[in-house]
């Protein structure tokens, strides 16, 4: 018995939190906070317990908002719209202070079929303008967030339309020029609510309310030049951009005891008042269209996404403004665009010359500029993203312009280091050969031109000229001291060979010729390198070159092989030449005694 209690306990525990009641809504029939004041009563924040009303609405929604100043009967009108009491509806006050504390939303949508489309319209009340505590600043904030959110806008007014009215309206003015002025045809990043003026009187004769809107919205003369003045009356001005987007009703006051209105039936309520109120209805809900961003309608976590988009833009700066706005809703364009340029960029094969670098910049920039153009919100306050585009492309286009000075110093440096390899080996060649070195002097020069390419090009230039003049200086002035060495030791050693090896009298001759020549020239003129002027050596140079090095014969690589089957063939031809071939075809070598005495 004493375990059941605490497993008990467990068990109601665990079905409480299972049931989700400790964490979700289960009567929607009730009014809910969307939007909260912060502490300070100047920005707005998300209150989450009425997001889920909406997130749970899966077709496209629409919002009807009511906007006005305080204690302007804007709850009791939403609850006339959506045919609900005061006890079961928005809360309605009496006293001085507002009742409505930010934006508050109707749990349960109103279902309607537009266009045949099923549509979840949602109405909002919101806290009304001018009362007690507040800045002007959170005024501004919750109209622009009202105007932006809602598909009819309802500007609730008492009586007649003041100038503060009108001056409260330059945030849809602006969102009209930078939104909604958009070319037919293009995605848009909101429709325009539409704006209702609704002004209730205590009399309906005389002006109707369409007249008292144009009288409102009628140019003042301005002799003085009033800076406040101009302001209003250039408000006036781009109303007429929302043109069709406006519709002005009257609604008369349903009975002369306002403080009581919650406990009257209909029966009791002015019958003018009654049947214009279900007139008000007619013509809300013929002008109520889904919610459209960027050319799609919006379903409920679509709208709260949005709604966390548009509070995070009008919380952003110290003034709520259209230029926050137009930055969130180009954030997304902005970013497809540097992605299409970084894309392009990316295709590029690097290194590459800074002119073809440039020019790709350009071209792909004006790209990325082209689409963002066609795509773009705002007209005025486009220009800081289209400023940020451009800075952002800046950055990568100095990122990329970093990468190919990199690759192109990679290039030409591994470029440059084969050629000073190729220009050491030439220096120390087996067989000197000056052919062979202006062969690999220009081939190296050439591969190097044709292949280094990019920014770093000029510099190795520039080191790649003064190491191959300084390689070929070098090797001009060790090629005739080597050549001269290589002919002096080469002569003696076919000495050698033709005397005591092949037994080649030519050979033999031929050699102490050429070592005669060299040692004794250079006994008689001092020196060797006068020597090098004599034509002779000139001639021996020129031989020794064709010998040596050719398109078709490369001597100082073939050199050892060549030997080998020189030798062979010379032994060969020594040993069973005289068999095969008869002494006719021998060549001439020293005569032997011996051979001489055994053919007498």
């Amino acid at each position: 018995m004493k375990l059941s209690w605490p497993i008990a306990v467990f068990y109601t525990f665990l079905c409480f939190f299972a049931s989700g009641s400790f964490s979700s809504i289960e009567n929607f029939h009730q009014a809910f906070p969307i939007i909260e004041p912060d502490p300070g009563h100047t920005k707005l924040r998300l209150s989450r317990e009425g997001l889920e009303a909406i997130e749970k609405i899966t077709t496209p929604i629409a919002a009807v908002a009511v906007i006005g100043p305080y204690r302007s009967g804007k709850s009791f009108t939403l609850n006339q719209l959506l045919s609900l009491s005061c006890d079961e509806g928005f809360g309605v006050g009496h006293m001085r202070d507002t009742k409505t504390k930010g934006i508050w939303v109707w749990g349960t949508p109103v279902e309607m079929d537009i266009n045949g489309v099923k549509t979840s319209v949602f109405y909002l009340d919101t806290e009304g303008f001018e009362s007690i505590g507040k800045s002007n600043v959170y005024d501004d904030r919750i109209f622009a967030l009202a105007a932006v959110m809602s598909s009819v806008l309802i500007y609730n007014l008492p009586e007649t339309i003041r100038e503060a009215d009108i001056s409260r309206l330059s945030f849809a003015v602006e969102l009209a020029e930078e939104f909604y002025g958009r070319v037919k045809g293009q995605d848009v990043a909101f429709e325009p609510a539409k704006l209702l003026w609704l002004i209730q009187r205590d009399f309906l004769q005389g002006k109707s309310v369409q007249e008292m809107v144009d009288e409102a919205l009628r140019r003042v003369p301005n002799s003085n030049g009033d800076k406040n003045i101009d302001q209003v009356n250039q408000i006036r001005d781009s109303l007429a951009i929302m043109g069709d987007n406006s519709t002005a009703f009257s609604l008369p006051q349903p009975h002369l005891q306002r403080t009581k209105l919650c406990d009257m039936k209909d029966a009791e309520l002015d019958p003018l008042y009654v049947k214009k109120r279900e007139r008000l209805k007619e013509v809300v809900t013929s002008i109520i269209r889904p919610k459209i961003v960027q050319g799609k309608s919006l379903n409920g976590k679509q709208f709260v996404s949005f709604l966390e988009q548009i509070l995070d833009a009008l919380n952003k700066g110290e003034i709520p403004s259209t230029g926050s706005l137009v930055e969130v809703f180009n954030k997304g364009i902005l970013e497809r665009c540097l992605k299409l340029y970084n894309e392009r960029m990316a295709k590029l094969v690097l290194p590459m010359s800074g002119e073809s670098l440039q020019k790709a910049h350009v071209e792909h920039r004006q790209a990325a500029m082209n689409v963002f153009d066609e795509q773009h919100f705002g007209r005025h306050h486009a220009k800081k993203s289209v400023d940020k585009l451009d800075e952002e492309i800046e950055k990568v286009y100095k990122n990329i312009m970093l990468a190919n000075e990199y690759q192109s110093s990679k290039l030409c440096e591994a470029l440059y280091t084969r050629c000073e390899d190729k220009m050491d080996h030439l220096q120390v060649l087996r067989l000197p050969s000056m052919a062979k070195f202006n062969a690999g002097f220009i081939q190296c020069n050439q591969s190097f031109h044709g292949e280094c390419v990019g920014p770093s090009k000029i510099n190795y230039e520039k080191r790649m000229m003064k190491m191959l003049e300084k390689s070929k200086s070098s090797f001009i002035k060790d090629y005739n001291h080597r050549l001269f060495n290589w002919l002096v030791a080469f002569s003696l050693f076919m000495v050698v060979v033709g005397r005591f090896v092949i037994k080649f009298i030519l050979v033999e001759i031929g050699a102490w010729i050429l070592f005669i020549f060299l040692e004794t020239y250079t006994r008689m003129f001092w020196s060797a390198e006068s020597l090098y002027y004599n034509p002779v050596w000139h001639f021996i140079v020129a031989a020794w070159e064709t010998l040596v090095y050719s398109p078709i014969l490369d001597l100082d690589r073939w050199a050892i092989p060549v030997c080998v089957m020189a030798v062979i063939f010379v032994v060969y031809w020594r040993c069973y030449g005289r068999r095969k071939h008869g002494p006719m075809l021998l060549l001439p070598m020293y005569s032997n005694p011996k051979d001489r005495h055994r053919t007498e």
